[in-house]
């Protein structure tokens, strides 16, 4: 009997050879449930098309960006009349000053932004400033969090690192990392007793204010506080790694939904509707230690892409037009998560989730999910059975256990009901 090559199975192996691991970011390999990857060709509302014509639910999102859904036709028309004009210029255009404008209006914390071109960058530069405006060198970050590629921040890091089952990453050499000290999300000890011993030295503390690379995992209650009492006490920075929870909790971020204000925030690819973008910014007199005002340098022929400001200034201002769709959206996350709890308290599994707002996880593993080793206790077994099921049901999951589910505005009532019934026969058949 002939073996039938899908259109992406096809793709997939074109790309192995040319492509390391035919994937150009691992969270896109599913090497850790057994299969290959879908290649996906358009995107519309709450839905993904792959190459073979098949249709999925999408709880993706771009890993989070997609809040208003995939191709908002307000957005694509910013975007195409945008394109008219040009795809880049390498030149200064009032588009970037009407988006740093709405970022500072919308964040109470910034007085000042920049614009680059990710989140990786956006933490690196964040992190540079905080050295430069505090002339120390010592970083805190947490077990689990991940903020980006960059070499001192590759210790004990969450998302694809911890798939790959990879605790850090070779070619890193140990001097890039010497001066980052890992400390345990939401336990304030591990960050007192660091201070204890060279709070002089500690330039900053870096957290993702909800933990979206190890799943999701909620800041118990006090601990962004304690970051910004301790931090206030020694002189040093509270950075807020805000690429997955900015302008998703609520239009002012995780700090305005936890009432926690950081001295600098760093953003992702949200602010551009999805493509290609990342900012990071804060007080003013941080700010402007950054060149050409002050000597902490940072430069990028691309950053603040007309095409990208476009798009995310189309988004941001929709979203601000609209408060009532967080409340809307937050809204439906509690439904959904809250029934998700119900299926597998009826169906006696063990399993726990843990959600804000439109974020949620599945996590397998009977014990509460609070940190890093919590979140490593899940069988990734179980869980790459799960995501299979779930695909060959036309539900597109993170091919990952320690990734995040994003709900958006166009994921409908049904749409919700028919997930929930696909999980619900996921764990029936399990029972049998």
């Amino acid at each position: 009997m002939n073996e039938v090559i899908t259109r992406s199975e096809e793709l997939f192996r074109e790309a192995v050879t040319v492509i390391p691991g035919g994937v150009n970011s691992p969270v896109r390999a599913f090497g850790s449930i057994g299969g290959r990857p879908r290649f996906i060709k358009s995107a519309r509302g709450a839905f993904l098309y792959d190459e073979d014509g098949n249709s999925y639910i999408d709880f993706i999102g771009s890993w989070g960006p997609m809040i208003l859904g995939h191709s908002h036709p307000d957005v694509l028309k910013s975007v195409q009349e945008a394109c008219r004009s040009g795809l880049s210029f390498g030149a200064a255009t009032a588009a970037e000053v009407d988006m740093a404008k709405l970022v500072c209006a919308l964040v109470p914390s910034i007085d000042m932004v920049r614009m680059v071109n990710s989140g990786t960058e956006a933490v690196m530069s964040a992190i540079r400033v905080a050295r430069g405006f505090t002339g120390r060198e010592v970083i805190i970050k947490f077990s689990g969090c991940y903020h980006g590629h960059s070499d001192g921040l590759l210790v004990q890091a969450g998302s694809g690192v911890m798939t790959a089952g990879v605790p850090d990453s070779l070619g890193v050499p140990a001097g890039c990392t010497k001066d980052t000290l890992p400390a345990q999300y939401n336990d304030l000890e591990s960050v007192r007793e660091h201070f204890a011993r060279c709070g002089e030295e500690i330039a900053a503390v870096i957290v993702e204010p909800v933990a979206a690379n190890m799943g999701v995992v909620l800041p118990a209650p006090g601990f962004l506080e304690g970051l910004r009492e301790i931090c206030d006490r020694y002189g040093a920075l509270l950075i807020f790694d805000e690429v997955i929870t900015g302008f998703r909790l609520g239009i002012d971020g995780a700090q305005g939904y936890y009432g926690v204000a950081p001295d600098l925030t760093t953003f992702g690819k949200i602010i551009g509707g999805g493509m290609p973008v990342g900012a990071y910014g804060g007080r003013r007199e941080i700010m402007e230690q950054v060149s050409p005002c002050g000597g902490v340098y940072q430069a990028g022929t691309l950053s603040g892409n007309p095409v990208a400001m476009a798009a995310g200034i189309a988004q941001l201002t929709i979203l601000k037009e609209h408060p009532e769709y967080y409340s809307e959206l937050n809204k439906k996350g509690d439904w959904f998560y809250g029934k998700i709890e119900e299926i597998l308290k009826e169906m006696e599994k063990p399993w726990r989730v843990n959600h804000v707002g439109s974020l949620g996880c599945l996590y397998f593993t009977e014990q509460e999910v609070n940190d890093y080793e919590g979140a490593k206790t899940s069988d990734t077994k179980v869980f790459a059975d799960y995501c299979n099921d779930m695909l060959r049901q036309g539900i597109y999951l993170a091919p990952s256990q320690f990734e995040a589910m994003f709900l958006s505005l166009a994921h409908t009532q049904e749409l919700l009901e028919k997930t929930l019934l696909c999980i619900r026969n996921y764990f029936a058949r399990q029972s049998q």
